[in-house]
C-alpha cells in the first residue's frame, strides 16, 4: 500500500501545476464556506437531516460536519494533513448524495455533492500537491 502512495505522491508531485493546486484550494474554501452556511443555518440543516434522524443524532452530526468543514477546509486549503482532513469529509459528503436518494431528490445539491466528493477522492489519493504544507514540511527534514 505505501509503494502505490508514495507513487501517486510522485506523480502528483511531477504534474502539480497551478490548477491541481488551486483545485485544491477552491475544495477547501468551498467546504469551509458549506461549513459556515451550515452555522447560520441550523434551521434548514435540521430539514435537510429530518429523514436520517433516527438513525443519527441531529445534534451530534450537526456539529460534527459544521466542525469538519470548517477546520477541514482550512487544512485543505493550506494543505496541511490534506489527505486526514479529506477523509473525515468523506463519510460526510457520501451522506450527503445518499440524502438524495432517501429524502427529497434535489439534483443540483445531488450534482454538487458529487463533484466535491469525487474532488475529495481525487486530492485523498494524489495528495496536496507541490505548494503546499504537507510539501515544505516533507523537504524540510
Amino acid at each position: 500500500m505505501e509503494t502505490s502512495v508514495k507513487g501517486l505522491n510522485k506523480w502528483a508531485n511531477a504534474h502539480s501545476t497551478f490548477w491541481f493546486d488551486a483545485g485544491r484550494i477552491v475544495l477547501g474554501l468551498f467546504l469551509i464556506y458549506k461549513g459556515a452556511f451550515f452555522i447560520s443555518n441550523s434551521r434548514d440543516f435540521e430539514d435537510l437531516i429530518a429523514p436520517v434522524t433516527n438513525f443519527m443524532g441531529g445534534m451530534l452530526t450537526f456539529h460534527y460536519i459544521a466542525a469538519a468543514h470548517l477546520m477541514g477546509g482550512i487544512m485543505i486549503v493550506f494543505g496541511l494533513l490534506t489527505r486526514w482532513a479529506l477523509v473525515a469529509q468523506l463519510p460526510i459528503l457520501l451522506g450527503a448524495v445518499l440524502l438524495n436518494f432517501i429524502g427529497e431528490m434535489n439534483v443540483t445539491n445531488l450534482i454538487i455533492a458529487l463533484v466535491t466528493l469525487a474532488a475529495s477522492i481525487f486530492y485523498t489519493l494524489y495528495g496536496s500537491g507541490k505548494h503546499s504544507a504537507d510539501y515544505y514540511f516533507k523537504m524540510e527534514k
